[in-house]
């Protein structure tokens, strides 16, 4: 099981890593963005082994840690977000899934294709909301000085 995890994760990363070199990131944050959609699908694959919860489920929480990660990563670095985020989702988007929905219309499987496209749009729906819980908190609490001014204005109320 490990060596699988191990193989996923590298996986993920050259996948993150080839839609960042498509999508024109530059060349400085390759390894950053690489590492954002390999530790989202860990984050992916882990819940799905170790806990059973449903695919969807699983995609809202690698989501939320794909976002969390691109948002210090852009205080940090000094960067759009979307250098980090539109390839760092890409490991958790439901391809196959997508493409055996489709498969399925051609072919007049209307039942499986129900069933498949259902289960994809599970998932791209969990992925979606994981983007907009992370998105949503303020700007400020990714930046260090704003901890440095709580912690400043937090001990200066305790002396007075």
């Amino acid at each position: 099981m490990i060596m699988e995890l191990i193989k996923g994760f590298i996986c993920a990363f050259l996948g993150t890593l080839g839609f960042a070199i498509l999508f024109n990131v530059p060349k400085r944050f390759y390894i950053a963005s690489g590492l954002t959609g390999s530790i989202g699908w860990l984050v992916d694959a882990l819940i799905v082994r170790e806990t059973g919860l449903s695919a969807a489920v699983a995609a809202f929480f690698g989501a939320m840690v794909v976002v969390l990660i691109s948002r210090v990563l852009t205080v940090v670095m000094e960067c759009p977000i979307t250098l980090f985020l539109a390839s760092g989702v890409i490991p958790l988007v439901p391809g196959a899934g997508i493409y055996e929905t489709a498969y399925d219309l051609v072919t007049e499987q209307l039942n499986q294709a129900a069933s498949v496209g259902f289960d994809a749009l599970t998932i791209v729906f969990g992925i979606v909301l994981g983007i907009i819980v992370i998105v949503s908190l303020p700007r400020q609490i990714f930046r260090p000085d704003y901890w440095w001014q709580l912690r400043y204005f937090g001990r200066r109320a305790k002396n007075e």
